[in-house]
């Protein structure tokens, strides 16, 4: 039985704000309700699927995925959601109007209230940082807000001054102490520990931070290279131009250095061009090596494909990615 989702609700997230359930326009979002991973949108991040039965629960926004089954990687997301194994969605939303009122403040908040908003996306994670899990859009891009950083969409809420004006030193002092404060709170809300943490939890949790990032940046500089040694086994590049290519690659991005990479065509070599079969002997022809069909002199298409249709049928293949038809006498 497929798995509801609590996409929303007005309570405290992440960002220490709130999004009133209320004032969360969903009718754009149900004409196209496109499910993402881990709100990752353009490029070769294609959606894994759509929200269905969407609607709101008291105060809670609450849906079912659906996954796309003709799709691998969509299908690994769905048996892995099934099974249990990933259980959060994460709403990506975009503000249009706040609050500050202390009426539309609970206690910890940090950020406006966003008493308006629409529904841009809604996104499969795997962790998210607490459970109001959401991002925020901005002129149609995903931002991220840091502990303490002001943000005209979502502003900071200014804490009221006491009517006793305390001494220079001694206000310097209390704002210092104050700030401290907001941002170890900060801090913990997004390694998604409790206030109360120890420096051990804290520790532990930037740690295991540090060995995802430097995981993901393995993966990735072992994805640069695996492209590069490709195009050199492919005659794209030189063997000597590997570094050039692989720092390319750290800049650029993965899939840049692929685009860049398959731009450049491979080198052929001299009897890819010149006919062989001019100074061959009689009776024993050499045939040229191409590496897909469109390499073949267009007079010499027809030969190949009667003298040696196995050659004719490899090179159609690789050409057009798939088996050539049968050829008939």
């Amino acid at each position: 039985m497929p798995k509801e989702v609590v996409i929303s609700t007005s309570g405290l997230n992440c960002y220490g704000s709130r999004v009133m359930t209320a004032g969360l326009n969903t009718s754009q979002y149900c004409r196209n309700p496109v499910l993402l991973w881990m709100h990752r949108r353009g490029g070769d991040n294609m959606p894994i699927g759509r929200m269905e039965n969407l609607r709101v629960d008291g105060d809670r926004l609450i849906g079912t995925p659906k996954f796309d089954e003709k799709d691998e990687f969509a299908k690994k997301i769905a048996t892995k959601w099934e099974d249990g194994y990933l259980n959060m969605c994460s709403a990506g939303i975009e503000i249009l109007e706040y609050s500050t009122d202390p009426s539309m403040l609970v206690q910890g908040q940090t950020r406006a209230t966003a008493t308006a908003s629409k529904l841009v996306e809604v996104s499969i994670v795997d962790i998210g940082a607490n459970d109001e899990a959401l991002k925020l859009y901005g002129g149609g891009k995903l931002l991220e807000l840091a502990a303490g950083q002001d943000c005209d969409l979502l502003p900071l809420v200014k804490l009221s001054k006491p009517e006793e004006t305390p001494r220079p030193e001694a206000a310097a002092q209390s704002n210092e102490n104050t700030n401290s404060k907001n941002m170890k709170k900060e801090t913990f809300l997004l390694l998604g520990l409790a206030e109360t943490a120890t420096e051990e939890q804290v520790h532990a949790a930037v740690t295991a931070l540090k060995s995802k990032a430097d995981n993901a940046e393995t993966l990735t500089l072992a994805a640069i290279t695996a492209q590069v040694d490709a195009a050199i086994t492919e005659r794209r590049i030189t063997a000597d131009r590997k570094e050039f290519f692989v720092n390319l690659g750290k800049t650029s991005g993965v899939d840049a250095l692929r685009q860049t990479l398959e731009l450049m065509q491979p080198a052929r070599k001299p009897t890819d061009v010149i006919d062989t079969t001019k100074d061959a002997p009689q009776g024993q022809p050499e045939q040229a090596t191409f590496a897909k069909l469109s390499e073949v002199p267009a007079d010499k298409v027809s030969k190949l494909r009667k003298d040696n249709p196995n050659e004719y049928m490899r090179l159609y293949k690789a050409e057009y990615g798939i088996d050539c038809p049968k050829l008939e006498d």
